[in-house]
């Protein structure tokens, strides 16, 4: 028997070990019987291996037992056993074998542990008994051992050959192990002192490539020169198709033209693997260079080059070429596929001209199923049904027709209404011997559905699910928006449950019909059920599926789902839009949650979302209501800037509010911007402006306005009060915090200024002349602000001004009528 060792050395030094690696697969094992580790070993089995050991101790003796032992435990006690015998010392044939169980059991740390025993006792051969076990390793596709192996050969101080790295490096590639077991095996080699190869570098970029490193990859095929390597086929074909495979297909062809000025000696695997990846991209004319190049270097183009050049030329719709390619692959006794006759077929009936592609079929006698199929659905296609079904009868005479050749016809005739044909053209399917498969069934559920008849197309479907069959895409789809269109909601969820159940999903229409259905039968549960099974069937769920479930969970008595509901489709990756919001947003009204509502439209405001005018309008009365305007005032803002949603109802709410709320700035810029808008503010927002409710309620006049605008014709001054007195002389309900500060310091110096409050009692009756002559001006003028501007008047209390003493000067800020920006201040003595 020979040694691992002695059969390592057998192995000539040229022998390229990469070369292993093709034609190796994981399947393929060295002669030793995988084991497993066990729990604990066999020890009537254990004890009489040792004692067939104690008088015939020797390495050979002790590698047979090793290998008849198949509990991994077992092994490595009668391996510790041997080592405390006295004469006996390990070899490093010994030594491979335990080392090998215990990596084929997946036991890493242990079997490094035996590995690091072995060079430390500096056993003789030691190098090549490494080197066989990262062999046998690769071999067993125990990669992860071939390394630690190799980790310890270079810890150790022993340097592996070049191409024990490629033989690792290339099964990691293959295998498809990952950049880091790559890059770790390149460290050693480096770390080793070992010069790569191009095969080493071929590795390396390939890895790269396959991980979405291009550029790095890039950068090694430009470093090659400098690290002594020169650039070979398959350097080529890996650049190649690492760039096209990451969409960089101009960067391809650069480095093709590269490789044609070096001159480099091409490989039939390079034109096998390199010319369709160029068909594939559309580029054909680097794919035929390289086709021309193949024939010239000798080599002989197989079925799968002309198929893909056929395929691109056809796709570019140049069939004459096409053709000729056709012809010269019959002629080298290549029989193409059935898919290089259909991409013919196809391109000419894309040019129109399928009378030559039915001359095609029969001058090159083809007489394979598929190419005739292709032809048949462009007749179709081409409304020519005349010429489709003489096809027809002549592909079943010579008995090349299938379930799919009758179905085209099937199908064609049941989408034009023409079903009674359609039966017919079945009956006769039969006789042929020919059972309808579910794309029979599909195509006549179509039909009876496009002439209305959804009670037919239902009684087929139960035959179908009878067999368990399921129906194409196209067909659910006609039966579920028929039976919905004849109010059948309860079979149309039969039919989606069915489909659903079976990964089939459906098309947005006519789910949208079936939910808006079952919702309006008040079935919101039931709703809620198909929009999960939509969500895992693939069926896209629009945004008016949910918006449907929503009003209808927000209108029912299971409002308080709502937000579970929304989770849900948060959940599914679904973004709400605006009618979404607003059902939300009015589902929360509803329930008097507050907090909810301001927090659904300020998300909806910051997505740049505007919501309708009813839901604002209805959020704006309940946050007033409850005083809490101030929760949306930066949404508030944006929407008042960017949007005509505000309307003059909505601001009066809004003006109103603000006030109540002691925001009083930001009530004059309403204000202000309602009027900019030419809308007329209400009763009660003008009585809130121009006086104070609850101070009027008292009995208590307030100077509102005072205006120094106008004099009289003798140059007198035209002295006049506006004040928030009624008409008939009783207070006007309001809360204007400016009257309430002028009438504070009034009460406070009263006694000092009876003679000026006298004077403005008696003013009264024009106060009230002029309220009167302000509404009338408003009736006939639709430019309220400047009717406002010119019937503001201000009066300079003169006679008060030199005892008026208890205002200091900056306390008159007295704001004109409905342009809060223009501020009069009212000095002492002016």
């Amino acid at each position: 028997m020979l040694s691992p060792s002695t059969f390592f050395k057998r192995i000539p030094k040229w022998v390229n070990l990469k070369a292993f690696i093709s034609s190796v697969s994981c399947t393929n094992t060295i002669h030793i019987n995988p084991e497993t580790n066990q729990n604990s070993p066999n020890i009537p089995d254990f004890d009489a291996k040792i004692q067939s050991l104690r008088n015939k101790l020797y390495p050979d003796n002790l590698i047979k037992v090793l290998k008849s032992t198949s509990d991994v435990n077992s092994a490595v006690k009668i391996f510790k056993w041997a080592s405390l015998q006295g004469k006996f010392n390990h070899t490093a044939d010994t030594y491979y074998w335990i080392i090998f169980k215990l990596g084929i059991a997946g036991n890493v740390e242990e079997m490094e542990g035996f590995c690091q025993n072995m060079l430390k006792e500096r056993c003789t051969g030691e190098e090549d008994v490494l080197v066989s076990l990262v062999d046998a390793f690769v071999r067993n596709c125990r990669l992860n051992e071939a390394m630690r192996v190799l980790f310890n050969m270079n810890l150790a101080g022993i340097k592996p050959s070049i191409d024990v790295f490629n033989f690792v490096l290339g099964a990691l590639v293959e295998e498809k192990k990952g950049f880091q077991d790559v890059v770790f095996v390149y460290k050693e080699m480096v770390k080793a002192g070992v010069a790569p190869s191009i095969d080493t570098l071929n590795y390396l970029m390939e890895v790269l490539f396959e991980t979405d490193r291009v550029d790095s990859a890039l950068d090694q095929y430009r470093r090659i020169n400098k690290k002594g390597c020169s650039p070979d086929c398959k350097t080529f074909e890996i650049v190649i198709k690492g760039l096209i495979d990451n969409n960089r297909v101009d960067d391809s062809v650069a480095i093709l033209h590269e490789m044609l000025e070096l001159g480099c000696l091409h490989e039939l695997s390079f034109y096998r693997n390199t010319i369709p990846l160029f068909c594939r991209e559309d580029r054909l004319e680097e794919g035929i260079m390289l086709f021309r190049k193949m024939k010239e270097s000798n080599f002989t183009p197989d079925t799968f080059i002309y198929g893909a050049l056929i395929q691109c030329l056809c796709k570019q719709l140049r069939l004459d070429e096409a053709v000729n390619l056709l012809e010269e692959m019959m002629e080298s006794q290549l029989e193409g596929d059935d898919n290089v006759f259909v991409d013919v077929v196809l391109g000419f009936c894309k040019l129109g001209k399928i009378n030559e592609a039915v001359k095609l079929l029969e001058d090159k006698h083809v007489l394979e199923t598929s190419p005739h199929n292709a032809l048949l659905r462009c007749c179709c296609d081409a409304d020519k049904f005349p010429l489709a079904k003489g096809l027809l009868e002549k592909m079943s005479e010579r008995n090349i027709d299938d379930c799919d050749s009758w179905n085209i016809l099937i199908r064609w005739l049941c989408e034009r209404e023409g079903v009674v044909k359609a039966y017919e053209l079945l009956g006769r399917m039969i006789i042929s011997s020919l059972i309808p498969d579910y794309a029979t069934y599909s195509a006549l559920v179509a039909g009876n559905c496009r002439l209305g008849k959804y009670e037919d197309a239902l009684q087929l479907f139960l035959q179908l699910h009878a067999k368990c069959w399921i129906l194409d895409p196209a067909s659910y789809s006609e039966l579920i928006e028929g039976l919905c269109r004849g109010e059948k909601y309860l079979e149309a969820v039969r039919v989606f449950c069915y489909m659903s159940e079976n990964g089939c999903s459906l098309q947005s229409f006519p789910f949208i019909m079936l939910i808006k259905g079952i919702c309006d039968m008040g079935m919101i549960g039931e709703a809620v059920r198909l929009q999960l099974l939509a969500y895992n069937s693939g069926t896209s769920c629009v945004h008016a599926t949910y918006n449907y479930v929503l009003l209808g969970l927000s209108k029912s008595d299971q409002g308080r789902h709502v937000l579970a509901f929304l989770s849900r489709i948060l959940v599914q990756g679904c973004n709400l839009f605006t009618e979404a919001y607003c059902i939300l947003i009015q589902s929360m009204i509803a329930q008097n949650q507050i907090k909810d509502c301001t927090t659904f439209l300020n998300v909806m405001v910051n997505e740049g979302l505007v919501p309708d005018s009813d839901t604002l309008y209805n959020l704006l009365s309940c946050l007033a209501k409850h005083s809490q305007l101030y929760l949306i005032s930066v949404s508030l803002d944006k929407l008042a800037s960017d949007c005509e949603v505000l309307d003059s109802a909505m601001y009066n709410i809004l003006i109103n509010g603000l006030w109540k709320e002691g925001n009083i700035n930001e009530a004059h810029r309403l204000l202000d911007l309602m009027l900019e808008k030419g809308w007329v503010p209400d009763s009660m927002t003008h009585g809130l402006l121009i006086g104070s409710p609850d101070i009027e309620e008292k009995g208590e006049g307030m100077l509102a306005y005072v205006d120094l605008s106008t004099k009289d014709g003798v140059g007198g001054l035209k002295l006049k009060v506006t004040e928030n007195w009624r008409d008939d002389g009783s207070s006007r309900p309001g809360d204007n915090v400016l009257s309430r500060q002028v009438h504070h310091c009034c009460d406070i110096a009263g006694s000092l200024n009876r003679p000026a409050l006298q004077m403005v009692q008696e003013l009264k009756p024009q106060f009230v002349n002029l309220r009167r002559q302000q509404r009338e001006l408003l009736m006939k003028s639709n430019d309220y602000k400047n009717d406002c501007t010119n019937n503001i008047l201000i009066y300079r209390l003169d006679s008060l001004a030199s005892n008026a003493f208890f205002f200091q000067p900056e306390e008159w800020r007295l704001v004109l009528c409905f342009k809060p920006n223009e501020v009069l201040e009212f000095l002492g003595h002016g």
